[in-house]
C-alpha cells in the first residue's frame, strides 16, 4: 500500500515573496530555487520525524498573526540562537522539554517560526 512519507512543504500567500525568502536565507540559513529547501539527507538524529499538530485555539500560535505555525528542526538551538542574537533577532522566548529544546520568533509576515532540536526518539 501506498504510504505518506514526509512533509512535502508548506505554502502561503505573502505580499513580497522575494523578500520572505531572502529573510530565510539571510537569518535562518536556509535557500533554495523555488523557496526554502530542508534536505533530509542532512538530519543525524535518531529517528527523526515531523509533527503535524492541531490546536482547538491560536493560543500556542500566538503572537504569530498567520493562524498557523512553522517548526524547524535544528542540529544545535543554543548555537542557533546565539547566531540569531548576532543577527539582531528577537527571539521570543526558549524552553527545554527534555525530548526536545525549542526557540520561537517571528518572520517579517508575522508567521510564529519555532525552531526545534530533537532530543530523543518520537514516543512510542
Amino acid at each position: 500500500m501506498a504510504k505518506i512519507t514526509g512533509l512535502g512543504g508548506i505554502f502561503y500567500v505573502v505580499e513580497d515573496p522575494e523578500a520572505t525568502r531572502a529573510w530565510y536565507r539571510d537569518v535562518l540559513g536556509i535557500d533554495g530555487e523555488y523557496g526554502p529547501q530542508l534536505p533530509w539527507s542532512e538530519e543525524t538524529c535518531d529517528k527523526p520525524y515531523s509533527l503535524i499538530s492541531h490546536f482547538s485555539d491560536d493560543t500556542y500560535l500566538n503572537p504569530g498573526t498567520a493562524g498557523f505555525m512553522i517548526n524547524l528542526r535544528v542540529d544545535d538551538l543554543d548555537g542557533f540562537v546565539a547566531e540569531l542574537a548576532a543577527k539582531g533577532i528577537e527571539v521570543l522566548d526558549t524552553a527545554d522539554e527534555g525530548y526536545g529544546k525549542f526557540a520561537w520568533l517571528l518572520d517579517p509576515n508575522g508567521v510564529k517560526i519555532e525552531l526545534w532540536e530533537q532530543c530523543a526518539p518520537p514516543p512510542s
